[in-house]
């Protein structure tokens, strides 16, 4: 047990770091500390919460989380020319549905992930390469990567699937899917995951030695109704809270 928590600590560290620097719970709390400051400096404390608030209500914004997601989908769709290249489809995870009360209380995928594994199955239809899922269960249960394939196979009707079911993150996602392939001779990938992940996420695959073809997939799409852009949503703080996140990775890996 000991051992499991120190391995784990840097993992729930990084998580609790995130949780905190990203909106909202940043800004609710640099709002505090501006009321907290007012008591002894009154201007200063003031223009602090002020800016706080203001942040909050323009980051919940539809038209601000749209436009923050959309500055990431730099990558178009995956050609026919790169499908006729790519020697296997590698599935990212993107998170799991913990004891789904209407899949018998176990494990399943959630909304991302099955995005992501409805475009799989599409590019095996065309292609009929094998696919690679990749995803462990870092806060223990089911592995993402078991989900995944079960989908893949009862939902989608998929075959020849691969499982990585020890990563943590997007880097050990690389790290462990690499071995993998390259166990089968594996090097040219056609790489799954949401539009504005991938930029991130095929720079890590590409430093374990693949030559990663993008497929995003789950691009952002603006409202139809004008009005309901500019009115605060809790979704959109949502994509606005994904977007800085994935700005502050490509700050990191460009760092290391």
């Amino acid at each position: 047990m000991p051992e499991l928590l120190s391995e784990l600590f840097p993992f729930l560290l990084k998580k609790i770091i995130s949780a905190l620097i990203l909106p909202p719970a940043s800004l609710v709390l640099l709002a505090f500390a501006g009321l907290w400051l007012s008591k002894k400096y009154p201007k200063t404390g003031r223009a602090l919460a002020t800016f706080s608030l203001a942040a909050l209500l323009i980051l919940s914004l539809p038209i601000t989380g749209n436009a923050l997601l959309q500055s990431l989908e730099t990558l178009p769709p995956i050609s026919e020319a790169q499908l006729r290249d790519v020697q296997a489809i590698v599935i990212l995870g993107g998170g799991k549905n913990n004891e789904a009360p209407e899949f018998g209380n176990q494990d399943t995928v959630n909304r991302w992930t099955l995005q992501r594994l409805r475009y799989g199955a599409y590019l095996q239809q065309q292609t009929n390469k094998p696919i690679l899922v990749t995803g462990g269960a870092p806060f223990g249960g089911r592995a993402e990567a078991d989900a995944m394939s079960e989908s893949l196979q009862r939902d989608f009707h998929a075959k020849d699937i691969w499982t990585e079911d020890q990563s943590k993150d997007t880097a050990e996602n690389a790290l462990y899917s690499a071995a993998i392939l390259k166990q089968y001779g594996i090097e040219r990938i056609a790489l799954i995951s949401q539009s504005w992940h991938l930029p991130r996420a095929i720079k890590l695959f590409e430093q374990r030695g693949l030559t990663v073809y993008p497929a995003p997939t789950g691009y952002t799409h603006e409202d139809n109704e004008p009005i309901i852009r500019w009115l605060p949503k809790a979704s959109a703080m949502d994509k606005s809270s994904i977007a800085i996140k994935e700005y502050l990775g490509h700050l990191v890996n460009s760092a290391q």
